[in-house]
């Protein structure tokens, strides 16, 4: 394992959670973003970086493929994040997508309590963290 491959990876014991957002230019982007920052800040998993998984980033794959799991946050039905994981060959993640919550994009602003909802649910999925 090179060094840069190291550093990529978590120096803690446990394998990490990573967290992948849609930070698209939409409202529902933005939202996922802010979400996946704030789960991150709170320690409840790490936000990593969806374009090395399509870029195919060696370590930033590696590192993925480590995890003890996986959340995808997409903010509309075009499922980026869900279809770049897939794409790279990870199959066994947690989804979950703003417009099944009921946000619409291009009509959901990034309000507090949009932003929470999103974190609420993103607790639970990487509570619940399915093994990659």
């Amino acid at each position: 394992m090179t060094e840069a491959n190291q550093n990529a990876c978590c120096s803690c014991s446990a394998a990490p959670k990573l967290i992948f957002a849609c930070s698209g230019a939409a409202d529902v982007g933005r939202i996922s973003d802010l979400a996946a920052r704030k789960l991150t800040a709170e320690g409840a998993g790490k936000m990593f970086c969806l374009a090395g998984i399509g870029g195919h980033v060696t370590g930033i794959v590696a590192t993925t493929r480590a995890a003890a799991a996986i959340l995808a946050i997409d903010g509309c039905p075009l499922d980026c994040a869900r279809k770049t994981l897939e794409a790279s060959e990870f199959r066994q993640f947690e989804h979950l997508r703003l417009s099944d919550l009921g946000m619409e994009k291009g009509q959901s602003p990034a309000t507090d309590e949009r932003i929470e909802q999103v974190v609420e649910r993103g607790r639970m999925s990487l509570a619940a963290g399915t093994q990659v």
